[in-house]
């Protein structure tokens, strides 16, 4: 199993919009693409002293890689394209690969 872990900063003028938006649209839209099996989204609770807004973790899982490289082929850019459109340069992100061992 693989978890495809995203990792974002949002300012806090725009928290709570950028929050019910991920929890009523991006979310369940990424879901509907039939390529992950779960979700979990973590409120980041370790800051840095001069860290400002509020950071998330949503951790999707999917069966194999090659599960989530068509994902990130077919489906990812518009979805990315959307969130970025709607919140551009108010927030940050990074995503990382995972396995369970």
């Amino acid at each position: 199993m693989i978890v495809y872990s995203v990792t974002v900063n949002i300012e806090n003028s725009i928290h709570e919009d950028w929050l019910a938006w991920m929890k009523n649209k991006h979310i369940p839209d990424v879901m509907a693409t039939g390529y992950f099996s779960e979700y979990r989204m973590l409120k980041v609770i370790s800051r840095q002293e001069d860290e400002e807004g509020m950071s998330y973790n949503i951790q999707y899982t999917c069966a194999s890689m090659a599960d989530l490289h068509e994902y990130q082929v077919k489906k990812s850019p518009a979805l990315q394209k959307e969130h970025s459109d709607r919140y551009e340069g108010k927030f940050a992100a990074f995503r990382t690969l995972l396995e369970f061992a």
